[in-house]
């Protein structure tokens, strides 16, 4: 009986754990299959893609390629523009200024009766742009004529008396001499000659001043009319008929001192503030482009006038004073800018088409 048990025993399937494959040979297993699925991948993709003749060999084309076979290629930009680009260096921001600018003022105080200037209108050196009240002035002016005329006529009357006595004692000299006048009467003759030509003097003195007063009272005259000191256009008008106007500021606020504003349109340029670290890369007469905010599609071609030779403290910049090489009257003052300084002075300076 035993010895079946024992026999029994001996046949059973031992079930126990088996022991797990190390991992020095399940490596090569899964290499093996990495490789496998890379060597299918590229078999498919050297049947499917196109190939194209090299040689008399086929080479595969690049995806990339393959895509520009059916993809339009873009146009490649113009030399100008690759240029352009290739030369585009520092930039920087400003706004365009005029460097004849004047807020024209009466020389007097008085009351403007007529002002002759309108914003926009086209003005001529010493052109009238407006009339201040004058009549206490023209008044002035023609007592002081009608005086210098009382005193030419008196220094004309005082000459003719002087010819007479100049006659007169010419003649008693040659009485004298015969004895036919007496020496008393030639020295009275004489002396009327002195006293003739001492008023002559005295009379042509007088007219003289009067002839200053007169020419003083006219040019006082002629600062009631308010001039163009150049020509430009006038941009804002200040005072209106019926105002106070004086060159001096006065309490209160009622006086004007200004009639209006002229810019002459060809002194505009632009000016940026440049910082200090990147000024060593602007030079003057250098090449420059700008673009007005008003028009962005408009490259106006410029170039650097003058460095300002001082540099801001606060904002660590130096002004930059750029010229346009070419005037426009869409350019007008205070219009922001940007510009473009280029290292190369072969940028081509014509402006590109304008915008409608």
């Amino acid at each position: 009986m035993e010895d079946r048990t024992k026999l029994l025993h001996s046949l059973a399937i031992d079930r126990g754990p088996a022991p797990a494959p190390s991992r020095a040979r399940r490596w090569p297993l899964w290499t093996l299959a990495a490789l496998g699925t890379l060597a299918i991948a590229g078999g498919t993709v050297w049947f499917l893609v196109p190939h194209e003749p090299m040689g008399g060999a086929e080479r595969p084309l690049a995806i990339a390629d393959a895509e520009s076979v059916s993809t339009p290629v873009a146009a490649e930009p113009a030399p100008a523009a690759i240029a352009l680009t290739r030369r585009a260096g520092l930039s920087a921001s400003g706004y365009v200024v005029a460097r004849r600018r004047a807020t024209v003022a009466a020389e007097i105080t008085g009351k403007v009766i007529e002002v002759l200037a309108e914003e926009g209108t086209v003005v001529e050196a010493g052109q009238v742009l407006a009339r201040i009240k004058s009549r206490l002035t023209e008044t002035d002016l023609a007592l002081a004529r009608s005086r210098a005329k009382a005193a030419e006529a008196a220094a004309a009357a005082i000459a003719a008396d002087l010819r007479e006595a100049e006659r007169i004692f010419q003649r008693t000299q040659r009485l004298a001499k015969k004895d036919f006048a007496s020496d008393a009467a030639k020295t009275r003759a004489e002396s009327q000659v002195h006293i003739l030509r001492a008023k002559l003097n005295q009379a042509q003195a007088q007219f003289e001043t009067a002839e200053l007063q007169a020419r003083r009272f006219s040019e006082v005259l002629d600062q009631h009319l308010v001039r163009a000191p150049f020509g430009g256009v006038v941009v804002h008008r200040s005072a209106q008929p019926g105002e106070m106007i004086s060159p001096l500021s006065a309490g209160g606020g009622y006086t004007r001192t200004g009639i209006c504003t002229i810019v002459d349109m060809d002194s505009l340029e632009i000016e940026v503030d440049v910082n200090e670290s990147f000024i060593g890369r602007v030079k003057r007469d250098g090449a420059v482009t700008a673009v007005l905010d008003a028009y962005p599609d408009w490259s106006i071609p410029a170039y650097v006038i003058a460095i300002v030779p001082t540099a801001n403290r606060e904002k660590a910049t130096v002004r930059v004073r750029i010229g346009f090489k070419e005037k426009d009257e869409r350019v007008l003052p205070d219009m922001a800018v940007k510009v473009t300084f280029h290292e190369d002075d072969g940028l081509p300076g014509k402006k590109t088409s304008a915008v409608q």
